[in-house]
This record gives structure tokens, sequence and C-alpha cells, in this order.
């Protein structure tokens, strides 16, 4: 149970829109006290990326939904680093700060005393996260970017879509922002090496992540497909690049998962589907030969599969061990037994805002239920804890 794990720890958060804000909200959703410094009128960017949007029940305040699904258990603290008074504060805020995060582009913050040099003179035991575009140092260093560019930049768009030839070929983008939500967690898994080794030397670190590097490591086994082969892969609508049948089919009713991830599995499932000749068929015997011909073997599993109900094969697939997924709506999500069962909705409530649903942080998966973090909040909601009416002065 890491619902507080990093209690004592604090973090000065001068990230906005998704990458930096979800590491941040890890590191609040295992206790981490989280500062989030926003510009006193715009806020973070996100909160006004609705509709959707959380209203209260007089109508006074909002929240779009984007900015809660990254934001939860953060005080919102507005400061207008621009000026000589709010650079100021965030600098006596760093002096007992552990983590300060930002995603200006490099260099940014220098000119106003906040970059990672400035602030080590101050707090050298502070680990100090720097989240860009393509990294602090190259010659595409000063660009700024978006996750929609990194899945393109990167080449997961290059493998993901239907293949030529099919009903809607083309590149296509995940649909959330994968770059963004997987910087954020390498940056959480960085901050936490990062302070273990700080309690060891008693030295702070300037941690540089960055979009492009992660949408690189990203392609995970379809990088080292290319690295071992020479060939760049190429769009394979749902089918799996390594595995075979793993896939969408469609039964007499409705679509559903095949997922055969070894020779055993495939034996089993063409008993299941009464085709018991596939497991000794060379051409299909072994993954590799399934590979190579899938061209095959796809239509007569989906000539097969399309004579019975989903609910027919499920259950036999279930009976004999053979993987399958549903392909679930969301409503369907949220509604299920599981889902249910380990409480990944959980209802938190707002001073202003009232009962917020958010979307419990697998990392503090079995933790005590009175654990729940606190709601995100409205922006400078907590500014009479930690802003000097004296150094609110911004900017038009």
């Amino acid at each position: 149970m890491l619902h507080d794990a990093l209690r004592g720890v604090r973090v000065v958060d001068l990230s906005r829109i998704l990458a930096g804000p979800w590491c941040t909200q890890n590191l609040a959703d295992m206790g981490a006290d989280v500062l989030k410094i926003e510009h006193p009128q715009r806020g973070d960017d996100t909160r006004g990326w609705g509709p959707p949007d959380l209203t209260s029940a007089n109508g006074e305040a909002s929240m779009s939904a984007y900015f809660m699904a990254c934001n939860r258990g953060k005080q919102s603290v507005t400061l207008d680093f621009s000026t000589p008074q709010g650079a100021a504060r965030i600098i006596e805020l760093v002096r007992d700060a552990d983590v300060f995060v930002e995603n200006y582009k490099a260099g940014g913050l220098r000119k106003h005393g906040l970059d990672y040099d400035s602030l080590k003179a101050i707090n050298p035991r502070m680990v100090y996260l720097s989240i860009t575009g393509f990294g602090q140092t190259g010659p595409m260093a000063d660009k700024p970017g978006y996750d929609y560019v990194f899945q393109g930049m990167g080449g997961l768009m290059s493998y993901t879509g239907q293949p030529d030839g099919m009903p809607g070929a083309g590149p296509l983008r995940t649909g959330v922002a994968v770059v963004d939500l997987m910087t954020g967690m390498y940056a959480t898994s960085a901050v936490l090496a990062a302070l273990r080794q700080r309690d060891r030397t008693g030295q702070g670190v300037h941690l540089d992540l960055c979009l492009l590097d992660v949408a690189v490591a990203l392609n995970a086994n379809q990088g080292a497909n290319y690295l071992v082969s020479g060939d760049a892969p190429k769009r394979s609508g749902n089918a799996h690049p390594n595995c075979a049948p793993y896939e969408v089919f469609a039964a007499q009713d409705g679509h559903l998962i095949v997922a055969i991830g070894n020779d055993a599995q495939f034996a089993r499932f063409s008993s299941v589907v009464e085709q018991a000749a596939w497991a000794d068929d060379a051409r299909f015997a072994t993954n590799s030969a399934r590979l190579m011909n899938m061209a095959t073997l796809r239509p007569a599993i989906a000539d097969v599969l399309a004579r019975k109900p989903r609910q027919h094969w499920t259950d036999a697939f279930d009976a004999n061990g053979v993987p399958w997924g549903p392909i679930h709506t969301l409503d369907e999500v949220f509604a299920h037994p599981q889902v249910q069962h380990r409480e990944l909705v959980q209802t938190v409530t707002h001073p202003a805002l009232g009962p917020m649903r958010l979307v419990r942080n697998p990392l503090v998966a079995g933790s005590p239920p009175d654990s729940v973090a606190s709601a995100p909040p409205t922006l400078g909601q907590h500014d009479a804890l930690h802003v000097k009416t004296t150094t609110t002065t911004t900017t038009p």
C-alpha cells in the first residue's frame, strides 16, 4: 500500500497540460504534498479543455473533466513568475522542497532565476525534473511539441492503423495521449529513483525527460523487431506483429478479441472451434508458422467464428482456457463487476463543486478506503495557505 509512501515529500509543480501533471498526480496519490503553481488568470491550459465540465449546483464554479483527470490531490497556488514578486515567492517555496517539476521550453526559466543551476544553489538536495518535447540539448532542444507530434515522429503512427488496401487505411493516433502519459510514468519512476539516490548521497539531480525519447522507447518490441530485422513495421490493423492469432474477430452478433500467446493455447482454441486439425497442420502448428501463414489462417478463423453468437464462443473459451477479451464501451467498463470490485472509481467531495467521480490510481490499489485523495483544486483554492498578499502582483 503506497498511499502514504511519500508523506513529508514536498513538490513544487510548475507543469501544465498532461505529462508533468500526470507525474505529479502520481506523487500526490502516494502522499506527497504537491503545490501546483498556476498563472493567476489563466491557470493550467486544461482548465479550459471542456466540455465536458463538472459544474456546481449553483452554477458558480466549474472544472473541465480533462483537468480533473490529472490534478487530483494537489493544492492550487496562483503566482505569476514573470514578475519579480512571483518568482521570489516560488524561490521561497523551493527552499524546503524535495522536488521541483517544470515543462517549459529548455532554458525558458533561466531569466526568472528558476532554472536548475539557480535553484540548486538555494537547495542542493532538491530533485529538479524538466519535461520538454525534445530534451535540454540537441539541435531541436528549443522547439515545443505536443503528444500528437511525437506519436507520428517517434514511429507509433507508422504501424498503427489499417494496412494499405483495406477500408480506412492510413496512420492513426491512439485514442488517448499515450506519449504524454508514458512520459508522466517514466518521470514518476525517475523522481522516485532520484529521491532514493538523494537520501543516499545528500545531493539532488536534474532529470531531463522528453517526449521524443519516450516516443522512441514506447516502440518496445516493434522497435526491437526493426533493429534486429532491418524491416520497418507496417500497419497491421488489430493484428499483433509477434503472436498469432492475436486480433479482433467477428462472431455472429458482435466482436471479440482472440489472444493466443503460445502453441498449447492454439491447440485448445482449434479444438474449441472444432478445427483440431489446425494444431497439427505444419502451416499453423507453431507461432512462427502462423505468423507467416496468417493470410490463410485469418479468413478460416473468421469464417468459423461468424457461425455462432459471441456468448457461445466466450463460454467455450473460458471453459477451455483460451484467452479472449471483449471490446467494452466506457459505460460497460465502469459497470464491470471486476472493475467495481477493484474500486477503480472513487468519489471525492470538493467544497465548491460537490461530489466528483475519479479513477483510482492503480499504484495505490489495496489502500484503505479512507485513503482517497483530495479533489482536484479550483484555481487558486489554496492561495491563502501559501501566497502572501504582497506577492500577488500580476501582469495584465
